[in-house]
């Protein structure tokens, strides 16, 4: 069996966390089996859905490298739609109803009020037509047996349709509800596996009924359990951080990825660079139910790991120019985002102020650009310059290297100075020694 998923967003807004990982499940599904990734633009909310979130759906889904086999628009389609809507109404499937939302409102409090579920009553045939009102329609689930499936991460499901309303499929407008159309799109695009939030269980169970009505095998499906903010609680933030947050923060797209793939898993979390790192150990069996923590902070941690192990191969063309692969392997355990780079050329190329030394430091700083001046730097000159400043003034530890980093970075910390020497070279590190040593 060829293994085809999908990504189904509507276009009424833009991409959020909870979507991409929707998204990314279902491409690494798909690229660990070597199939293939559809992306379906549900777009039957004519007025909400819109060109501009269409295109940055799409614009979003490039930047973080999971673009679609293939891509198909719901709006496209509805011819096709009409014509199984036609079959399954000519098989007794599909029903007319005349009740206004607010009779059907009126009717559910009634039912709770009797302490009974808010289930729509249909009748034994067909609704009356009532005059002046157009009909909306809804689908006649089969009350015969129970509606069961062994979800890929949920286990056994089991559902009684008498305890389901029928679903609303069509308007009285003639648009289109989520439910059928879904359907019709997957059987005719061969969806095998359908990997989606927990908040889709009930809707699966409606649309099983569907698949069979139309005389079509059902897909796989895997409900995932929902994001949750760190600290525990529903958030709406998670519902508003999208991807354009993600990239506008300057943070890689495999930083992100690295976190959604694993998270709801028992695996360790961990900073992959390629797709295929991870598509490699995805499976559904990893995940539980138990809500998926999400938090913005471990994004930005990963971010630092992965940067600090990407080659310089594989960054160059978004490195300023002065950025060399000498430069980048140093520099690359300094930053946290890619857009620090920029912070570190006046420590290599340029001429930093040193923070304010301690008069104790400063002809111990005279020592070394003494010593400095006579080494031989394109050997080790840090490993030579601290081991000679050890033996002549019997410094040690912090004492004896935080001054040196002082005097030649202008900063308190940074990367491994040896490699950091040779990249600042002789001429500026014994400038700035002597600069620091006559400090005052």
């Amino acid at each position: 069996m060829t293994v085809v998923t999908r990504f189904a967003p509507s276009p009424t807004g833009r991409l959020h966390v909870g979507n991409v990982r929707t998204a990314l499940h279902n491409h690494l599904f798909a690229l660990k089996h070597g199939g293939t990734f559809l992306l379906r633009i549900d777009d039957t909310d004519q007025e909400r859905s819109t060109a501009e979130n269409e295109a940055a759906i799409r614009a979003d889904l490039a930047w973080l490298g999971l673009p679609a086999d293939r891509s198909v628009r719901q709006s496209d389609r509805f011819d096709l739609y009409g014509r199984e809507f036609d079959r399954l109404r000519e098989a007794g499937r599909v029903y007319a109803c005349y009740e206004t939302p607010d009779e059907l409102d009126l009717r559910r409090k009634v039912l709770l009020g009797r302490g009974l579920p808010p289930v729509y009553e249909r009748p034994d045939g067909e609704n009356q037509p009532v005059p002046g009102r157009e009909p909306h329609w809804r689908f006649r689930l089969d009350h015969g047996q129970p509606i069961a499936w062994d979800d890929l991460i949920r286990g056994e499901q089991c559902f009684d349709p008498k305890l389901l309303s029928d679903p609303v499929i069509r308007r009285a407008d003639g648009s289109w509800l989520y439910l059928l159309p879904s359907v019709i799109d997957d059987i005719d695009l061969g969806v095998t596996h359908i990997v989606r939030g927990e908040d889709h269980v009930s809707n699966s169970a409606v649309q099983l009924q569907m698949f069979a009505a139309l005389g079509a095998a059902p897909p796989h499906f895997a409900h995932e359990a929902l994001l949750v903010a760190a600290e525990g609680k529903l958030s709406k933030r998670l519902g508003s951080l999208g991807v354009d947050a993600v990239r506008d923060a300057g943070l890689e797209p495999m930083a992100l990825l690295s976190l959604l793939a694993r998270l709801g898993t028992s695996q360790p979390v961990e900073a992959v660079a390629e797709l295929s790192g991870l598509s490699a150990d995805f499976d559904f069996a990893h995940f539980g139910r138990a809500p998926a923590h999400f938090d913005f902070h471990e994004v930005e941690l990963l971010n630092a790991r992965l940067l600090h192990q990407l080659d310089y191969d594989s960054i160059r063309d978004r490195l300023p120019d002065w950025v060399g692969a000498a430069e980048w392997a140093v520099l690359r355990t300094a930053v946290q985002r890619l857009t620090d780079i920029g912070e570190w050329q006046e420590v290599v190329t340029g001429h930093p102020a040193p923070p304010a030394i301690a008069p104790e430091d400063r002809g111990y700083l005279a020592q070394a650009a003494a010593l400095a001046a006579q080494l031989d730097w394109p050997e080790d000159p840090w490993r030579q310059l601290t081991g000679a400043l050890k033996e002549r003034t019997g410094r040690k530890g912090k004492t004896l290297f935080h001054p040196l980093r002082q005097a030649l970075t202008g900063r308190d910390s940074g990367p491994e100075m040896g490699p950091l020497l040779k990249l600042i070279g002789r001429d500026r590190a014994l400038a700035r020694l002597n600069a620091a040593a006559t400090q005052g």
